[in-house]
């Protein structure tokens, strides 16, 4: 035979072949879909199960949360009081315990002070002086009585002085003649001017001609019961 004629039997058996393996294919996906189908709802009752497991897991961490809190409360309401009873103790044994002293003493209140200076007054301090130390401590009718009656020329510069501090007292300060007191009198040396006289065999002797500055304060009389307090 020829190899034509061999071609058509030899073509029969795949025809046959060809309809088996769709049938087998089409039971193949039937067989899928069917286990498809039947895992869809086991996995949907997994997931249903599931569902409920992690709701009660979250119900139950906001339970253990509160739980926590409140366990949490009543120790913090406990160191709240034993705070205040440790601030009550402190403040009982301050106030048991005398206040230390310090050193420096609280300052009280200063008398106001007027002063009057005359300056480059032409007498030497030391004459000054011997006259000026009588008035510390006296009132101003004392002192001007006191002024009055020295004698000495200087006794007129301090009295002149004294009359000018109360002139401040009473303009400048609106204080009472009759409160007034002597708080302080004294004397400081100024410039010496120097001249020269001649004398015998042609020599020259020096003249010292002393000044002096002058310096009262006057101040308040201190009220009865109180100490004398000079600073």
């Amino acid at each position: 035979m020829s190899p034509d004629e061999k071609t058509p039997e030899n073509d029969e058996p795949q025809a046959e072949q060809a309809p088996q393996e769709s049938a087998e294919a089409t039971d193949a996906v039937a067989k899928a879909d069917a286990e498809g189908e039947s895992k869809a709802p086991a996995k949907r009752k997994a997931r249903a199960k599931k569902a409920p497991a992690e709701k009660a897991e979250k119900d139950d961490q906001p339970a253990a949360e509160k739980k926590a809190a409140a366990e949490k409360k009543p120790a913090a309401a406990k160191k709240a009081p034993a705070k205040k009873a440790a601030a009550k103790e402190a403040a009982e044994k301050s106030e048991s315990k005398p206040a230390k002293r310090s050193g420096k003493a609280p300052a009280k209140p200063r008398r106001r002070v007027v002063r009057a200076h005359a300056r480059y007054v032409r007498t030497s301090a030391r004459k000054a002086r011997m006259v000026c130390r009588h008035l510390p401590g006296k009132s101003v009718q004392e002192a001007r009585a006191i002024l009055a009656f020295t004698p000495r020329e200087v006794a007129g510069a301090w009295s002149k002085l004294l009359e000018s501090a109360v002139a401040n007292a009473e303009s400048n300060h609106e204080l009472l003649e009759d409160d007034l007191i002597v708080r302080e009198a004294f004397a400081d040396e100024g410039p010496t001017i120097k001249r020269f006289r001649p004398r015998a065999m042609g020599r020259a002797a020096p003249i010292r001609k002393r000044t002096s500055h002058l310096t009262i304060t006057l101040t308040p009389r201190p009220e009865p019961g109180t100490k004398k307090n000079h600073g």
